[in-house]
């Protein structure tokens, strides 16, 4: 079992860091998106991953997407958001490059618009000092208008000191 989980922290090590690599790159924007989503796919249907109908549900089939759970906790769950956290190390963690970040969320907002749902990045590990990532996750058609994506709060601060 130990040789299992460490050639899955490998494998997805070695993604993520494929995937940095791409989305650092800005004239890659559309490999980036198309990887992400053709990726997404594979994994929702090879996981069977399909919606639920319910918040809590949307919560716990996005987790599905990962290898352990425990690497993407679920944080909280109001009347129409759930709360969750990434903790998987992240090849960007520290960068400043959140714009990277978000190109790079697309897998999880492909697989959340596959059964229904909206994904937004609140706080990225690419900001310098966070650990793990601070995510929401609500049903297509709800409104996002109060919550601030990490990309647009980090790209605000850094043409403010500009």
């Amino acid at each position: 079992m130990r040789l299992k989980n460490r050639l899955t922290r490998g494998a997805v090590a070695a993604l993520l860091g494929g995937l940095a690599w791409l989305a650092r790159r800005e004239y890659l924007n559309a490999v980036t998106e198309r990887v992400t989503s053709v990726l997404a796919g594979i994994v929702a249907s090879a996981k069977g991953i399909q919606s639920g109908g319910t918040l809590e549900s949307l919560g716990r089939q996005w987790q599905r997407s990962f290898p352990s759970a425990k690497q993407v906790p679920i944080v909280a769950v109001t009347d129409n958001t759930v709360f969750a956290e990434i903790h998987t190390p992240c090849p960007l963690r520290g960068s400043g490059d959140v714009n990277a970040c978000y190109r790079m969320m697309n897998y999880d907002r492909a697989i959340l618009e596959g059964i229904g749902g909206q994904f937004v990045v609140l706080e990225s590990q690419a900001t310098p000092g966070k650990s793990f990532c601070r995510v929401a996750i609500r049903k297509q058609g709800e409104s996002l208008a109060d919550l601030r994506p990490a990309h647009w709060v980090n790209s605000l601060a850094v043409e403010c000191v500009s």
